[in-house]
Parts: C-alpha cells; sequence; structure tokens
C-alpha cells in the first residue's frame, strides 16, 4: 500500500496545534550563566508578538524574531540559551505561519533544543527539556512529522525534575495530561503551575501563560464532571 500524503490535512494541522508551543522560560538559570542581552531581547520581543499581536501582523514580527535568532546563534553557536530561544521562536512562528511549510520550522526547533541538551540540559532551568516535549505531543506522528507521545512525556518530566515548581514545565506536562485524558493528574500540574512564583522581568509572558492555565482548567473541570 503506497501512503498518500494528504496536503491539505497537513495544513491544517499545523495551522491550528503548533501554534500553542510557544513557551516562557524564566530569565535565569541556578545552573548556567544568565542569558546574554540578545537572547533577554528575543524573550521580551517574543512575549509582545505572542500576546499583544493578532493574526498577519503576529505572523510578520515572529518571522522577524525567527531570522534575528538564527542570526544570534549564528554569533554564538554554543550558547544553550540562545539555541533554546531559537527553537522557542521557530515553534512559535511555525503556528502562527500554519500549513507545510510550517513542519520544517518545527523540525528545525527541535534540532535547537537537541544540541541546548547536549551542550547543558539544565540551561533556562531545564527548558529545553520542555519544549521538546511540548513538540513530541504536539506534532503529528509518521509520517506526517515525529510526534510520539511516550517521547513527550519522557522529556517533559526531565524538564519537572530540573525546574519541578516552574509555570512552564507544569503548564505544558497538564496541557500533556489533559490531551492523554488524564483529567484528575492534569487538574494537579496545571494548579501547580498557576501557584509558581513570578518571574522578574517576564510579567507579560507570566500573564499570558496563567490567562492559558486558566483556560485549561476550565476545560480540564468540565470533562471530569
Amino acid at each position: 500500500m503506497v501512503f498518500q500524503f494528504n496536503t491539505q490535512a497537513a495544513a491544517k494541522f499545523f495551522a491550528v496545534v503548533v501554534l500553542s508551543l510557544g513557551l516562557g522560560v524564566s530569565g535565569q538559570s541556578a545552573f548556567a550563566a544568565p542569558p546574554s542581552e540578545g537572547v533577554v531581547q528575543l524573550q521580551t520581543q517574543w512575549a509582545d508578538a505572542m500576546y499583544k499581536s493578532r493574526g498577519e501582523g503576529k505572523e510578520k514580527q515572529l518571522e522577524k524574531l525567527s531570522d534575528q535568532a538564527r542570526t544570534l546563534v549564528g554569533s554564538s553557536p554554543d550558547d544553550a540559551n540562545a539555541l533554546i530561544w531559537e527553537g522557542i521562536v521557530l515553534g512559535s512562528y511555525a503556528g502562527a505561519k500554519g500549513g507545510l511549510g510550517a513542519l520544517g520550522l518545527v523540525k528545525e526547533a527541535k534540532s535547537a533544543f537537541e544540541k541546548a541538551i547536549s551542550l547543558n540540559a539544565k540551561a533556562l532551568d531545564g527548558s529545553a527539556y520542555t519544549s521538546l516535549g511540548s513538540l513530541y505531543y504536539q506534532v503529528p506522528g509518521w509520517p506526517l512529522g515525529f510526534g510520539d507521545d511516550a517521547k513527550a512525556e519522557d522529556f517533559l518530566k526531565k524538564g519537572l525534575a530540573i525546574n519541578p515548581n516552574g509555570i512552564d514545565p507544569n503548564y505544558f506536562y497538564g496541557d500533556f495530561l489533559f490531551r492523554q485524558g488524564r483529567y484528575i493528574e492534569s487538574e494537579a500540574a496545571l494548579n501547580k503551575a498557576l501557584a509558581a512564583s513570578a518571574r522578574p522581568g517576564r510579567e507579560l509572558a507570566d500573564e499570558g501563560r496563567r490567562g492559558e492555565i486558566r483556560d485549561l482548567l476550565v476545560k480540564v473541570k468540565s470533562k471530569k464532571g
């Protein structure tokens, strides 16, 4: 049997699912050097694009940020922090862009996270693990993509082991559990995410993420009955 690639279905999938990738990691890690000025700028501009912009404006901002992130990594190829943010920006741009072009961006993001892990798995509180895990459960499996729920949970748990009380690792694990139908576990993870300490300098990202958590908690509670 010859598999026929359904381009319309794939385009619809990437337009909808990858959009929720955007991660907002902590500004500084106890396990690595603090982020460079270039990384901090990416963090700030990403939050503006994700939580203040809409539609075509968001896509254009993220496209510009993607080029900026690639340039930053090109000048500092061994900076795990920069690689993590390159992956985050590329994944977010994939969601805003949609269509088959999103798959190439997601694969590029995956490579950035994998390299960051190889350089320093604990950079930015293990955010490369959380980011990679979020890709694995949101991207479709073979033959359209590389999605794999088992790998997703493994990476998400590795991120939680490094940053057990962080807003993002708990949010993405809660989202994963929700999609798995594990609603009681999901609610616990999301409540833990909501209780996470504020991150200095990341006020907009925190506000946006907390809104996403609350929205997801409503869905979890409706499923629990």
